[in-house]
């Protein structure tokens, strides 16, 4: 389950990090877009390891 949460976490971070650029007119195919993308799939991994250890999977 909790490599479930991570990969949820990693998927979700990296889309909503990749369209943040596109809120102020970048394209989603722009460096900042793939930097934000990464920046927000380690987030989104980061966060899903500590919802794995709050629910007691880890």
């Amino acid at each position: 389950m909790n490599k479930l949460l991570i990969g949820i976490g990693m998927f979700m971070g990296s889309t909503v990090g990749s369209y943040i650029p596109a809120i102020w007119g970048g394209s989603l195919l722009s460096l900042t877009s793939i930097l934000f993308g990464v920046i927000g799939g380690l987030v989104g991994i980061w966060l899903g390891y500590q919802l794995s250890k709050y629910l007691g999977f880890i």
